[in-house]
């Protein structure tokens, strides 16, 4: 960005002459804000420091905006972004100080010398892609991505003023009846419903952005900003002139509804492939490593035959046909998905045959099965009753309806016999797993909480006693009070012959763990450990926990603790999770978050392992088999990840069915058995898919 003389009249006329320790120049630029400075440190580094207007800076609102863009920067300083170098938000005139970086405005770019070519959109999108990935996975939506906001330097473009973005622990927030944001690059969302944007409402600029520099103009073009937000609330965009290879990846980044977008991850998986279809040596940059940039390669430069642009509706048609290695694998029906041969190997190697099958074997019911596996069978409760599939083609094996009501989670194999509570959660049913018939019936109160463990069920109280039954009887066992705890809410995990109770100390300073032998209802060993605990999951003798801050709900860290040894070890989260479900394998902890961040935490080696900003924002706990990671969407997907980089590979469509509408209290945990994995769906399905290739989902 070239500097320019101060040619504004009045106050801001008189620059000021330093801000902070930083000498300005000249003027780069003037935004809503405030001016953009050319500025140098004491040591003669270039910077540019953005100083805000003389009239706003009396503003408390405008105050606190600029003390919200100070913290947004300040949170997303890296490759894809402006470092901030210093900041004063308290100053008589407030003031931010970034590295300068050298090189046009994409805006600009496109003023000089026209549309880009193919081979540079494509780094474009992948740039932005990368930007935004970096962005949101620190907790910040932009909300203003626009081509003036993107600066094109030599290591690639970066985005720049944070004006109006939003970290999403802020306590700023819209107020109503305010547009935030230019409307040439707004979402929907931002139109409709400004209170709830989230990090799709970026990408669907970044789509925006990109019909700009594939065409000079922007997809829903008008002089009047009234007209532009109607047709990005409600006309198709116009594609004329973005490039064949590219419309129909920015046309699934202009979707209306967020959830149809493309996350960043996904969005630069589909570029390495569209640039594989159409020019196999064209330089799509991969993901940022410590090597530094690949080099471009000749075929870069050629770039696409001349005229090979596309209209609208064949972008939308014909263009279509260059995601469709790619995007088809998406949205795959799963009849037949069995029958692919996974990438690499031979066709005539022997694999052991599965047909990936889907069942609504009560057709009656609605709401989302929950199952577990146990003799053999899959064992599914849904409201109404709970049912036996066969693991291998979904064949129902028996039925049995219970009384009107909510079923509480999936049913469990204790002792031989299948036990799920239905009515409300008032009735706990042992059947026999062979034929669904009931061998024995408990009545519950509406207050007592149920916890299954093997060969005995413990039931806790109001009053904070807890009785353990016999998993083949139904009878008492033991009944006892757990010393320390009014009323104790238990948890177990999978081959862990214990179950554990947790309290936490009112200031939040410890919690007290106490492990208890559910057959007896002995206490086998107590511990005090720090922060706010909740137990996720037991592996090879040790307790793994997320830590929390009691004030803001956020987990901000995982604990695994050694009973044997008394030995705890604490990991630290890069960005405090809101509301994270975790599963646990090895000594890895996977957590899945509200708004879809997953990421994967090395116990063992004390650091985070990958992150991925996925499209669900409502998922499952995650579980893990060591060469994938697998959850539920609260739209029926199945979803799977790369145990070991985290990359995106493979989904099931969704399966709302006619209860879109109503919201699941919990989501069903996939179930990964003997190289298969199982998962329920609000339509009423269960359906069951090869673990081995999830591409072909």
């Amino acid at each position: 960005m070239a500097p320019q003389r101060n040619t504004r009249a009045g106050a801001e006329a008189e620059l000021p002459e330093y801000a902070g320790h930083y000498h300005l120049e000249s003027r780069l630029g003037s935004g809503g804000m405030g001016v953009v400075h050319l500025a140098r440190s004491t040591s003669g580094m270039k910077l540019a420091v953005k100083v805000v207007h003389a009239e706003f800076a009396r503003d408390p609102e405008f105050r606190g905006r600029f003390r919200q863009e100070v913290a947004a920067a300040r949170r997303v300083s890296g490759a894809f972004t402006a470092p901030v170098v210093d900041a004063d938000p308290e100053a008589e005139r407030p003031w931010m100080a970034t590295l300068f970086i050298p090189g046009p405005t994409l805006s600009d770019e496109v003023k000089r010398n026209g549309p880009m070519p193919v081979a540079q959109l494509r780094r474009l999108m992948a740039g932005l892609a990368e930007a935004l990935r970096d962005i949101h996975r620190v907790g910040v939506v932009h909300r203003d991505l626009k081509p003036s906001n993107v600066l094109l330097a030599e290591d690639g473009p970066k985005v720049i003023d944070f004006g109006i973005s939003r970290p999403k622990d802020s306590e700023l927030r819209t107020e109503t009846g305010k547009l935030i944001g230019t409307p040439p690059f707004m979402a929907p969302e931002q139109f409709r419903r400004p209170r709830e944007v989230g990090p799709a409402a970026d990408i669907f600029a970044l789509g925006s952005v990109l019909v700009h520099a594939a065409t000079g103009r922007g997809p829903f073009d008008s002089d009047s900003p009234y007209v532009v937000a109607y047709q990005v609330v409600h006309d198709e965009p116009d594609l004329t002139g973005v490039p064949e290879s590219l419309a129909p990846l920015v046309l699934r980044c202009l979707a209306k509804e967020p959830e149809d977008r493309p996350t960043p991850d996904e969005l630069m998986r589909e570029l390495r492939s569209v640039a594989a279809s159409y020019d196999t040596q064209a330089f799509i940059p991969a993901q940022r490593t410590g090597d530094g940039p690949a080099p471009p390669s000749r075929a870069e430069e050629s770039g696409p035959p001349a005229g090979r642009r596309v209209g609208r509706k064949a972008a939308v048609g014909a263009g279509a046909l260059g995601l469709v290695v790619v995007a088809v694998l998406a949205s795959v029906q799963l009849a037949g998905g069995g029958d692919r041969t996974p990438a690499g190997r031979s066709p005539h190697t022997k694999v052991a045959a599965f047909s990936s099958w889907a069942a609504r074997p009560v057709s009656e019911a609605s709401g989302m099965p929950q199952c577990s596996y146990g003799a053999g069978t899959l064992l599914c409760a849904q409201p109404g009753g709970a049912f036996a599939l066969s693991p291998t083609d979904g064949r129902l094996l028996w039925h049995r309806s219970a009384a009107a009501g909510r079923t509480s989670g999936a049913p469990v194999l204790a002792d031989s016999l299948v036990q799920f509570c239905s009515d409300g959660g008032t009735l706990l049913t042992a059947l026999d797993p062979r034929s669904g018939d009931a061998v024995w019936k408990r009545r519950l109160t509406d207050d007592t909480t149920v916890q299954y463990t093997g060969g005995t069920t413990l039931l806790t109280g109001a009053d904070g006693t807890v009785t353990g039954v016999d998993g083949g009887s139904g009878r008492t066992k033991w009944q006892r009070r757990l010393p320390g705890y009014s009323t104790p809410s238990f948890a177990s995990f999978a081959e862990d012959p214990l179950a554990y109770a947790t309290t936490t100390s009112q200031d939040g300073a410890h919690t007290r763990v106490t492990a208890v032998d559910p057959e007896t209802g002995a206490v086998r060993w107590k511990a005090s450990l720090s922060g706010v605990l909740k137990p996720v999951g037991s592996q090879g003798g040790s307790l793994f926990f997320l830590a929390g801050d009691r004030a803001s709900g956020a987990t901000d860290a995982v604990v695994r603790y050694t009973p044997l040894s008394k030995v705890s070890r604490r990991v630290a989260l890069a960005v405090p999770r809101l509301s994270p479900q975790a599963g646990v394998h090895g000594d890895t902890v996977y957590l899945l978050a509200a708004e879809g961040s997953l990421e994967a935490v090395d116990l063992a080696a004390g650091r985070r392992l990958w992150h991925l900003e996925t499209s669900v924002s409502r998922g499952s706990a995650p579980v893990g088999d060591g060469a994938h990671v697998y959850f539920t969407a609260a739209d029926g997907r199945l979803l799977a990840v790369d145990a070991h980089d985290g990359r995106l590979l493979g989904q099931t469509p969704p399966r709302l069915g006619a209860d879109a509408d109503k919201v699941a209290t919990s989501l069903p945990t996939p179930l990964v058995v003997d190289g298969r994995v199982y998962a329920g769906a609000p339509d009423g399905t269960v359906f069951g898919v090869a673990a081995r290739d999830p591409a072909a989902w």
